[in-house]
């Protein structure tokens, strides 16, 4: 019988040290005022302009103005508040209150001013070398001959004769 009041013993502290763990996440209030701290809602804004820009170039029936408001006070609660558990998921209650003590530093808050600016610049790199390397590629697969000079597969129907107007074969 030792070995049983060993083993639950073992258990509850298992459920302790487990109990322990969940307490330690952080609460909805924590990780609201981390998403202030870090400005959140302007990246919202930030995104939504670029949405609307997309969405203006596509259809450009509806009037821009329309999709200004894609991202309305009421679209802001609601994506904060689809996001909170993914922080909760992967942060501590300890970790969240250092990233806003972070954030709230000198250091933290330009970060958060310039990070705007720095995204814009990288993807505008990314960008470029992205259509650099896919333009190297390309001259490689024409080169060994994967691909035709317009940059198709050799022999797609793009390529190929059209068959004669009578159905049958030449």
């Amino acid at each position: 019988m030792t070995v049983g009041k060993w083993a639950a013993g073992a258990g509850l502290c298992m459920v302790m040290a487990t109990g322990s763990a969940l307490a330690a996440q952080p609460s909805e209030a924590q990780v609201r005022e981390l998403m202030q701290v870090m400005d959140v809602p302007a990246q919202f804004t930030v995104m939504n302009n670029q949405m609307a820009a997309m969405m203006s170039q596509q259809l450009p029936c509806v009037p821009a103005s329309y999709w200004q408001t894609y991202i309305d006070k009421t679209g802001v609660e609601q994506l904060t508040t689809a996001m909170i558990p993914a922080y909760q998921h992967h942060f501590s209650a300890e970790e969240v209150q250092g990233l806003i003590k972070f954030y709230k530093s000198p250091l933290g808050q330009k970060l958060v001013s310039q990070m705007p600016a720095t995204m814009a610049e990288a993807a505008q790199s990314g960008q470029q070398w992205g259509r650099q390397r896919t333009a190297d590629m390309f001259a490689a697969l024409q080169k060994g001959g994967k691909l035709d000079a317009q940059g198709r597969c050799p022999g797609t129907a793009a390529d190929s004769t059209p068959a004669p107007e009578d159905g049958q074969g030449q």
